[in-house]
């Protein structure tokens, strides 16, 4: 099961527009518009990613009360380092996840690529100032990775992970 969407709120649709469809390639297939129960209104733009099940999307809101400043970086808002929430998205293979870094370097983004020695990612910064990843995996879960995982919930010491395999940051320039 995956999920259907992924709602955030926004400060600027035109600049999520223009990034989520014109750099990211989503395609804004819907738009809900009503009130509000605090009061106002709110519009909520709906972007197909690579299926017509799957969705990211944006509310836009009009005369909210107390929304006339808010915070739409998920890790600032609630306090945390910005790396912490974060929107990661799957690619198929090296291939896209190549292609899309293209992408995000011909639209003048800043591109973080990461080697996580099981994953491949990279990351950019969205109009909302969140983390954007596209990941690809790049190896099998073992029984280890398991067994791993599981004495990580009860650890009250940390064991780390081995480090990246390679760390690199890209920019158009």
């Amino acid at each position: 099961m995956g999920y259907h969407h992924l709602a955030l709120a926004c400060q600027d649709i035109h600049a999520i527009h223009d990034f989520y469809e014109g750099v990211m390639g989503f395609e804004l297939v819907k738009v809900e518009v009503g009130p509000v129960p605090e009061g106002g209104w709110a519009k909520h733009f709906f972007y197909r990613m690579e299926d017509d099940r799957k969705f990211i999307a944006f509310w836009e809101l009009h005369d909210v009360p107390g929304m006339e400043s808010m915070e739409t970086n998920l890790s600032k808002a609630a306090g945390l380092p910005d790396q912490i929430n974060h929107i990661a998205f799957d690619v198929a293979d090296m291939d896209d996840l190549l292609r899309r870094k293209q992408q995000w370097l011909d639209a003048g983004l800043q591109v973080l690529e990461i080697d996580h020695n099981w994953c491949y990612s990279i990351y950019t910064r969205d109009p909302n100032d969140n983390t954007v990843e596209f990941c690809v995996t790049t190896d099998q879960f073992t029984t280890q990775d398991r067994d791993n995982a599981l004495r990580a919930l009860t650890a009250t010491e940390p064991e780390f992970s081995p480090a990246p395999a390679s760390i690199k940051l890209a920019s158009s320039e």
